[in-house]
């Protein structure tokens, strides 16, 4: 359905609905013929929501389509994430509080290790600490490039944001991540004609980054990519009549939050400070995105049990959640991220919707295999909020 019709359809009601977002939730078992992560973790909690309510498998984007986290959370949201294509450093940006004018190309930007040859021996530099990270951009930050303003700043870890302000720019550029190791940084080139010039500010940026970080192994190299301006979105109010609250520890997934009009609530870093900011916001808002980070960081780390130990951490976390009496509980996650791929997939990721007007569908557990059985089928990402609004009673009737 499109956002048009669903938004002539939406009413206001006293009800809350929280999406509990893990994020790269899918998984593949660790050794031939064993479990997943999930189905390896102890979750009695989860469980229980899922013999409650109702379950299935989602496709972020579409079937075989391995999404990024920017457009599997769109998904999530509502927005079809093939129309609304944004660009991953907006996202960094609004994550951190960075204020973007309409001239900005934002960009994430990667610490990563190149070696002799100049080829990438690590896309993260072993994850940098935030303190480096902040070290390392106050010395991008003094880059001076003709044609373009350049403002670079930490982000977390490895990640940082740099703005290139001039009139004229465009954010139609290929990336310099190549994605891969073994292989050396991209050439940024234009998408269109009108982008030639901007490519070749970015490129003299990427030039004198190199020269300055040559000696600060590991962090020896940047790669940049998902060049954005500030796109406009109707919001969760404005769409769903929805009070919409975002709780997360990376600025991306707070990025996301605000760019869909949800407050970007603070937190600490740990799951049990993200599930506490959710109580003592409770009485606040309508709507709650509880984003979780460690699990996809373990998958592309390829640390099968410590992907494993976060789940149960949320599992643990779930008797708080349950015990504020949400109306709706949608748990689910934006891709899948297989820690033996040690990377984002297209594997369908698990879903379980819990409210009183479910229709129960006998599965006693929250895990790929129990979800392949479940009453939802398989969805598209940007499904799910349509079938959480009519569970929060949000949705008028449709038609004579």
């Amino acid at each position: 359905m499109d956002l048009k019709t669903l938004k002539n359809l939406t009413v206001k009601a006293e009800t809350k609905i929280v999406l509990l977002v893990l994020d790269g939730l899918g998984g593949l078992p660790g050794e031939p013929g064993g479990p997943t992560a999930l189905e390896a973790a102890r979750t009695p909690n989860l469980d229980a929501l899922a013999a409650g309510g109702v379950t299935g498998l989602v496709d972020p984007v579409g079937v075989g389509i391995t999404p990024g986290s920017g457009p599997g959370h769109l998904a999530l949201f509502g927005y079809d994430p093939v129309k609304y294509l944004i660009g991953r450093g907006v996202l960094e940006a609004l994550g951190i509080d960075l204020e973007l004018s309409p001239n900005d190309v934002a960009a994430r930007g990667n610490f990563c290790t190149i070696d002799e040859t100049g080829r990438v021996t690590d896309r993260r530099a072993g994850r940098l600490t935030t303190e480096l990270c902040t070290e390392l951009s106050a010395v991008l930050d003094s880059i001076r490039v003709e044609g373009a303003e350049v403002v670079v700043r930490p982000v977390k870890e490895h990640r940082f944001v740099v703005l290139f302000r001039e009139q004229g720019l465009s954010d139609q550029l290929t990336e310099s991540d190549p994605q891969r190791l073994k292989e050396a940084p991209l050439k940024v080139e234009a998408r269109v004609p009108e982008a030639e010039r901007t490519a070749g500010i970015v490129n003299a940026f990427i030039k004198q980054a190199q020269v300055l970080l040559k000696e600060k192994h590991p962090a020896n190299m940047i790669l940049l990519r998902g060049f954005s301006k500030h796109p406009t979105l109707l919001t969760f109010e404005q769409l769903y009549q929805l009070r919409a609250a975002a709780i997360a520890v990376y600025p991306m997934y707070r990025g996301l939050g605000k760019l869909a009009g949800m407050k970007a609530l603070a937190t600490g870093p740990t799951v049990k400070e993200e599930f506490e900011v959710l109580r003592q916001h409770w009485q606040a808002y309508d709507f709650f995105y509880l984003h979780v980070k460690g699990t996809d960081s373990a998958g592309e780390d390829g640390n099968f049990a410590g992907k494993v130990a976060v789940i149960e951490d949320v599992d643990r976390e779930i008797p708080k959640l349950v015990g504020l009496r949400p109306d709706v509980v949608v748990v689910s996650g934006d891709h899948s991220t297989p820690a033996a791929l040690k990377s984002h997939s297209w594997h369908p990721v698990p879903l379980l919707l819990a409210s009183r007007w479910c229709r129960p569908d006998g599965v006693q557990e929250f895990s790929e295999r129990g979800c392949l059985r479940g009453g939802l089928g398989r969805l598209f990402g940007k499904q799910i909020l349509p079938l959480a609004l009519a569970h929060a009673e949000r949705l008028t009737k449709f038609g004579a």
